[in-house]
């Protein structure tokens, strides 16, 4: 077993950790290494691989034996279906035996796996399909309305899936390559662009391991649970990946979210490592969680959006440990860290906290050199030589502890979701009375942010901000539409007659409440 899983000392992590030696953590190496194999084939004597909660209360478990065989099949009847090594396969399925074993088995193929959130529209949908082009979609329910949509597509529902594999055999050989394509994770990237996918290779399991080991504080023996989806970042490499390739069991949630459902999760697992967005956190207060239900609770970790300090304070008192935030993006991964699970860090609130063991990182001016502490700039890390910006604003204090300063573009985080504010103008202008649309992210004391639509239509009447929201619902995603809807006589334009966005973002005033 590499050192690196048994370091639990910051000043230690930093002096011992070495990129190379997280390739001792695997059986691949730099030229053969399978994703399937690393998380699921080679822990078959493990015991318990996936813990799922329901939103209807079932409580889903399997094996590592059993992934590994349903994954095998899954691979095997790709084959069949003429599935070749680095076509992609869309895996649009609620967190399930199927799911897992669908995600491992198309990368035991050699094939490039897609996942995509069960609550898209069809525009959502046919955004990502029409960019990745997919030979196989799985789908978790209406598998017939998929396939008169997508003719051209290999539909499957998650019904038909389990019929078809039980004449498979329940082993499958993988070979491929470290630098093969392994995922294609879609994000929304800027709110000036359409989602983008994040062409992940099988190393990348190399670089999720800062993530793990110092982000989210994974070691042996914790009983784990994320309840973000998989179809996103965090329930995909810190959900699934990195717990499964250090042979920790998933702990995950399936369905529409009910903090009550959630509770019943952490006490039945009885989990003592959380990670979840800060939403959760609040949405977990009010359902009641207390010290009580938190006993067997070690660790805490959040992403995806800042955390704010009645939260973070009420963990502390209820908890007795306090949440531990992890800051990257999608393209570099985890960069900034606070070390859960390390006595001799300390954590301190309205901070990032320091660079992750491998990474440098920095506050850079204008002129894309590093600036000293208490400086306002771009959080930059370095990669190949140049300083690389993430795209937010933040500083530096005395103590090399990072502070976020906003975004340094117009991505909507809300409750860790990250959205596209042209995705849901496309939709919005699909309404025959809507003659303009603009998006933006207004604060919310809930989710963090919220979208704002401001609409330009000869229409006066309520009712069409709540058609709108709708439209955007039914076309896009349950979670993607704009929760505050405001009727203008115009939209502000910029000398260049582009819509002045940053003009909206002074109109816009916090939202209280925001509609569910």
């Amino acid at each position: 077993m590499s050192r690196l899983l048994e370091i639990r000392s910051y000043p230690e992590a930093l002096r011992a950790f070495r990129w190379d030696a997280l390739w001792d953590i695997f059986d691949g190496d730099r030229e053969r290494l399978n994703l399937a194999h690393e998380c699921v084939d080679r822990h078959v004597d493990r015991g318990t691989a996936l813990r799922i909660k329901h939103a209807d209360g079932r409580t889903e478990e399997a094996s590592f034996g059993e992934l590994s065989a349903w994954s095998s099949r899954f691979a095997n009847l790709l084959e069949r279906l003429g599935v070749q090594r680095g076509d992609r396969v869309a895996i649009m399925l609620e967190p399930s035996l199927s799911f897992y074993g669908a995600l491992f088995g198309t990368l035991k193929r050699g094939a490039i796996a897609v996942p995509l959130f069960t609550l898209f529209g069809p525009d959502g949908v046919a955004l990502r399909v029409d960019d990745c082009r997919p030979r196989v979609l799985l789908v978790e329910r209406e598998a017939e309305r998929w396939r008169t949509r997508f003719p051209h597509l290999v539909v499957l529902g998650a019904d038909e899936v389990d019929e078809r594999l039980a004449g498979e055999r329940d082993r499958y050989a993988p070979s491929t390559g470290a630098g093969d394509l392994a995922v294609f994770q879609y994000t929304s990237g800027t709110t000036r662009a359409l989602p983008a996918a994040i062409r992940h290779t099988h190393r990348a399991v190399i670089t999720v391991m800062v993530a793990a080991l110092y982000g989210v504080g994974l070691e042996r023996g914790d009983r784990y649970f994320c309840p973000s989806s998989p179809a996103w970042g965090h329930g995909l490499w810190h959900g699934t990946i990195a717990p499964l390739a250090l042979g920790i069991p998933v702990g995950s949630y399936a369905g529409k979210f009910h903090g009550a459902r959630v509770l019943e999760a952490l006490a039945e697992f009885e989990i003592t490592n959380l990670a979840a967005a800060p939403t959760v956190y609040r949405m977990l207060r009010e359902a009641g969680l207390t010290a009580a239900g938190a006993r067997s609770l070690r660790k805490l970790s959040f992403t995806g959006e800042p955390m704010d300090s009645g939260t973070f304070e009420w963990l502390e008192q209820t908890v007795g440990r306090r949440p531990c935030g992890m800051y990257g993006s999608t393209e570099v991964g985890v960069i900034i860290v606070n070390y859960p699970g390390f006595s001799d860090f300390e954590v301190r609130p309205g901070t990032l906290g320091k660079p992750a063991p491998g990474w440098e990182v920095a506050i850079v001016g204008a002129d894309g050199q590093p600036l000293g502490p208490g400086q306002p700039g771009e959080i930059a890390v370095r990669r190949k030589g140049a300083w690389f910006p993430v795209k937010d604003r933040g500083w530096i204090d005395a103590d090399g502890y990072f502070h976020h300063g906003g975004r340094s573009d117009d991505v909507i985080i809300s409750a860790g979701w990250t959205m596209s504010a042209v995705e849901i103008e496309d939709a919005l202008l699909k309404h025959p009375d809507v003659r303009e649309a603009a998006v933006v992210g207004v604060a919310d004391r809930r989710r963090g942010l919220v979208p704002k639509a401001f609409i330009v239509s000869d229409r006066r009447d309520p009712e069409l901000a709540r058609e709108l929201q709708e439209l955007v619902k039914t076309r896009l995603s349950q979670h993607e539409y704009p929760r505050l809807v405001e009727l203008v006589a115009e939209l502000p334009k910029t000398p260049a007659g582009k819509t002045d966005r940053n003009a909206l973002r002074l109109r816009a005033r916090v939202a209280p409440d925001a509609l569910e």
